[in-house]
């Protein structure tokens, strides 16, 4: 059992770090780059080894992940009361006392259970019990500040509780205030940027910004930006052992890598109503000295005289005729053809009908979810002429 106090943090201890399907091996990179030890992939997380400053570097500075998750316990599991009696022997007292309040979280693999609220408020009632038991009072639940917010993940016959550092999830960067109709992700977006092993020196095009994540997610990226900058707190700030100094030092030597460089980051899209809410939010992000957005259509734009990577994520078809989104992906693959060579293109989409109508070869598959959408994130690479040509021409016979 990993118990958060001095010791421990000095020693260090285990920590997961959930993220989005296919993004576990760009968070595992996030992490080795970070300095994290022991690296192990998982599905939809990855766990690593670190200290209590880690953990507060971890949460302030990566880009993929959700939640940095500590497991405190594991127990198995066969019943309700076997979860119930569970929750109650593990010694709470070690984060919270009868004033704090917390909230739970749950998620479920497993044929025994198949309601996380369920399962959530047998948690939360173990606990308050436990206290009540033996000092007559009980912490209070708040779901959206919590003193403590608790983890239970239940995988077959194994129930592992862990404690949430990270309070809201990480996706929350706090620079967005203004959306669109249907607004990616931000750990989603930073994902797709650097899935596309992106240089963070060449011009980066997204030309169907919407509210323009995708282009201050990869403004971020490029300056070494921490992506948790904006946010107003994290869970671990509300934890009994927080070290506020600690924390000072972390978040003045990560804004101190803070790089100054200039690149050429444009968007655009073709309602003015869309291109002032980007607008808003890249000025929030404080990156509008290096993302551009403007009001234009895709077809009618011309691209930066460098080649560079193009991240495109079109509208779906949800609210769209089959005729229409069809036509407007072939407009879009005859556009990359005739404007884009040397560029490449990476395209978002659950469309699967429509992806057929781009017209191109793509060299890369990665399946990604946006939201509850199963979607293919592809790589085009746009030669001048055919592939076969460009390789014959490279062989210089």
């Amino acid at each position: 059992m990993f118990s958060q106090n001095k010791e421990d943090a000095a020693s260090g201890f285990r920590m997961v770090a959930t993220t989005m399907q296919g993004l576990s091996g760009i968070l595992a990179q996030e992490l080795l780059k970070l300095g994290a030890r022991d690296i192990e992939e998982h599905n939809r997380a990855v766990s690593f080894f670190g200290d209590k400053g880690f953990m507060y570097k971890a949460n302030l500075s990566l880009r993929t992940a959700l939640r940095v998750l500590l497991p405190v316990e594991t127990f198995e599991v066969h019943n309700e009361e076997d979860l119930y009696n569970g929750m109650k022997a593990i010694d709470w007292e070690q984060w919270l006392g009868v004033d704090d309040t917390l909230a739970v979280d749950c998620s479920l693999n497993t044929p025994l259970f198949n309601h996380t609220q369920y399962i959530a408020q047998k948690t939360k009632d173990a606990i308050v019990d436990r206290f009540r038991d033996k000092y007559g009072k009980r912490p209070s639940v708040d779901l959206s500040e919590p003193t403590l917010r608790i983890n239970v993940h239940v995988y077959h016959e194994t129930c592992t509780v862990s404690l949430d550092s990270s309070g809201d999830s990480l996706h929350k960067r706090g620079y967005r205030d203004l959306t669109g109709q249907a607004p990616l992700n931000e750990t989603l977006a930073a994902g797709m940027v650097m899935l596309t092993g992106w240089d963070r020196r060449s011009p980066f095009m997204d030309p169907m910004c919407g509210s323009g994540t995708l282009l201050i997610e990869a403004a971020l990226y490029a300056n070494n930006i921490p992506p948790g900058i904006f946010r107003e707190k994290f869970g671990f700030e509300r934890w009994k052992d927080f070290d506020e100094d600690l924390w000072h030092t972390i978040h003045e030597s990560q804004i101190s890598r803070i790089s100054s460089e200039t690149q050429t980051i444009i968007g655009s899209d073709m309602s003015q109503h869309v291109v002032r809410k980007a607008r808003e939010n890249v000025k929030r992000a404080k990156v509008d000295d290096v993302v551009k957005v403007t009001v234009a259509n895709f077809h009618d734009l011309e691209p930066p005289e460098k080649k560079g990577v193009m991240v495109i994520n079109p509208p779906y078809g949800e609210r769209m005729h089959k005729e229409d989104i069809e036509a407007l992906y072939k407009s879009i693959g005859d556009t990359l053809k005739k404007k884009y060579s040397g560029w490449e293109a990476w395209l978002i989409s659950s469309n699967m009908e429509a992806l057929k109508k781009i017209g191109l070869r793509h060299s890369r598959r990665i399946t990604l979810f946006n939201a509850a959408l199963e979607c293919k994130f592809l790589k085009f690479e746009l030669y001048a002429g055919t592939k076969k040509i460009h390789k014959l021409e490279n062989r210089g016979d």
